[in-house]
């Protein structure tokens, strides 16, 4: 795939056309320019030349496919905890209730910023010490997650500087402490074992949803899953597929940048098909601090365009997201 194109053409009329980021692009105005359109057109845009090297994705995917070939009774050790740490089992998630009759048919491992369990910060919601399988199980598997959660968020914090300047805003807005110099950093490696979907009958790898935060990167193999629904007032939903692009990520917005900016740009409905291929992928949320408010940015609001929202903290808006689309644990 050539990265110099400025928009990653369809391959057919069911695939989304989406503007590619280079982050190595010496040009700032035309990313931005790039990126302030995808962020109003479907919300979603590839990101490549982000720094990551393809040796090390491979070895990040090495070490999610070891961990979800473990035996049952290995992960659930591991079981999600009231922090929302550690492994989900398939059907745990329920992101469409409306449609969906069972859960994602998906297993997920949620791994976060590591709180000591005695540092006060470990009190709030999604914060503590991560879960992590034994060294004598999976021998490095800790240190390349943790390595890749770091990296994975200085991608994140390079392409929220372009954000802000699309917002209007300062380059370095997102970087204050409250929120990603403090952030909810998210990764969560994903195994779709191959049960075919059957829409009509309330059957997804995982039900349509938008996500919960500021931005979310996916790292994806080559099977093709991912659905995007570029408007979702419109009936019938049009659902395009996402194509795998190899050494790229895969960029949506989240709901609490919807927020910020007023709903010019857009947190996107989206899902995952599965063929009856496996698929695994990798994801990386990426929200402010707990306590940051979430408020309309005074350059995405006017007299005739008054804000949407009322202002929320990231915590409260995270908890009550989570509540709605996972199992209680205590099931």
């Amino acid at each position: 795939m050539n990265f110099d194109e400025q928009k990653l053409p369809a391959a057919s009329a069911n695939m989304a056309a989406l503007n590619c980021i280079d982050l190595s692009d010496s040009d700032i105005q035309r990313t931005v320019s790039l990126l302030r359109q995808a962020c109003s057109d479907s919300g979603f845009f590839y990101v490549v030349n982000h720094g990551i090297s393809p040796e090390f994705m491979d070895e990040v995917f090495s070490q999610s496919k070891r961990f979800f070939s473990l035996p049952l009774d290995e992960k659930m050790k591991l079981l999600r905890n009231e922090k929302n740490r550690g492994y989900t089992p398939l059907l745990d998630e329920h992101l469409d209730p409306v449609n969906q009759i069972h859960g994602d048919y998906k297993e997920g491992y949620y791994i976060g910023v590591e709180v000591p369990e005695d540092d006060p910060q470990a009190e709030k919601p999604f914060h503590g010490p991560n879960l992590w399988p034994t060294a004598d199980i999976l021998p490095g598997w800790r240190e390349t997650m943790e390595r890749y959660h770091h990296e994975a968020l200085e991608v994140a914090r390079a392409v929220a500087r372009i954000i802000a300047l699309a917002l209007d805003l300062d380059g370095n807005f997102f970087d204050q402490s409250e929120m990603l110099g403090n952030p909810i950093a998210i990764l969560r490696p994903l195994h779709y074992e191959g049960k075919i979907s059957e829409p009509e009958r309330g059957i997804y790898g995982a039900g349509a949803h938008s996500d919960f935060g500021l931005l979310t990167f996916l790292a994806t193999d080559d099977v093709i899953g991912l659905q995007i629904c570029k408007d979702k007032h419109v009936e019938p939903q049009i659902w395009e597929y996402v194509s795998p692009v190899k050494g790229a990520f895969i960029v949506n917005l989240g709901d609490l940048l919807e927020r910020w900016s007023n709903c010019s740009f857009r947190s996107t409905l989206h899902r995952v098909l599965v063929s009856g291929q496996e698929r695994y992928s990798i994801a990386f949320f990426v929200l402010p601090s707990f306590n940051c408010v979430v408020k309309c940015l005074p350059t995405c609001q006017s007299e005739d365009n008054p804000p949407k929202f009322p202002p929320i903290t990231c915590g409260a808006y995270l908890v009550q997201r989570y509540e709605d689309t996972h199992a209680d644990l205590s099931s």
